[in-house]
């Protein structure tokens, strides 16, 4: 099978698309045959080395969407045929989901949502977790304030429907163009340039300690990088989402998605075999939604 790796550190140009074996589900895995794979920024930090591994071969890709190929033993209730989505959490990895075939934890899959084609049922798994995760820490009440920077791109965007949809008061960080898009999403307020007063902010842009000097004292911020996390001041909560592969949750986006809450994004679509120019498009920038790959 293909797969989309890097064998040394560097720019979109380092991305190399091999053949390799197809990988065996182990006891409590399934295999899925990869209908779509999205390009996340934490794929092109991996490829830069943010994450080590030097000198080993890495594999790309953490969300996917496919059926269901192969299931090792005490898999639960997944079967061959099935169509689901995942996430496969790791950033030092020999393999990911920008191949033919990935396999992951069974614990960490969920029905494809119906109704939504696999490109962009792909959208969903890791943008979405991390948002909801990322919620999950701060802890907010129905009423308070939030205050979600880069609210157009993915995680933003995911963060002020999440945030609306539990009562809320939020308010979306982002450039002037992106203003009807946000307020689509949910937001009840605007912002090109950031204040403060806010009970909380999820630093989705990771703007760091200019995002946490918008908290007022006592309040909670929460990034979306746990190693870039400024130091916690005026009483102000700090934390960071280390997102975790989370099958029920998955399962409940999932949902979420099918009844209209949620909006998934697709930017482009590229072949597998186009991961490199899938990358030099994603250090462009600009985007707004996800990129993805197709097998």
């Amino acid at each position: 099978m293909r797969a989309a790796v890097v064998n040394a550190f560097g720019g979109p140009e380092v991305v190399e698309v091999v053949e390799t074996e197809v990988p065996e589900p182990a006891a409590r895995q399934v295999r899925i045959k990869v209908a779509a794979a999205t390009l996340n920024p934490v794929d092109a930090a991996v490829r830069q080395g943010v994450f080590g591994g030097a000198g080993e071969r890495i594999g790309l890709g953490w969300d996917v969407a496919g059926t269901v190929d192969a299931v090792g033993a005490e898999a639960g209730a997944w079967a061959v045929g099935g169509e689901v989505v995942a996430l496969a959490y790791g950033a030092v990895v020999p393999l990911g989901t920008h191949a033919d075939y990935v396999v992951v934890d069974a614990d960490a899959v969920a029905a494809a949502p119906k109704g939504v084609d696999a490109v962009t049922a792909a959208t969903l798994p890791l943008n979405a977790l991390t948002a909801v995760q990322a919620l999950d820490l701060l802890g907010l009440e129905s009423g308070q304030s939030l205050l979600v920077t880069g609210a157009a791109g993915a995680v933003g965007g995911f963060a002020v429907q999440l945030a609306a949809r539990r009562g809320i008061a939020v308010t979306a960080l982002a450039r002037e163009a992106d203003e009807g898009l946000v307020r689509e999403l949910g937001a009840a307020e605007f912002l090109a340039e950031g204040r403060g007063g806010f009970d909380a902010v999820l630093d989705a842009a990771v703007l760091g300690e200019t995002a946490l000097a918008w908290v007022r004292d006592g309040g909670a911020y929460a990034g979306v990088i746990p190693q870039a996390v400024p130091g916690a001041v005026r009483g102000v909560r700090v934390a960071a989402v280390e997102v975790s592969a989370d099958g029920g949750w998955l399962g409940e986006l999932v949902r979420l998605v099918e009844s209209g809450v949620l909006t998934l994004r697709v930017a482009e679509t590229f072949a597998l075999d186009e991961a490199a120019k899938a990358h030099a498009r994603l250090a462009e920038g600009g985007l707004r939604g996800r990129l993805v790959l197709v097998p």
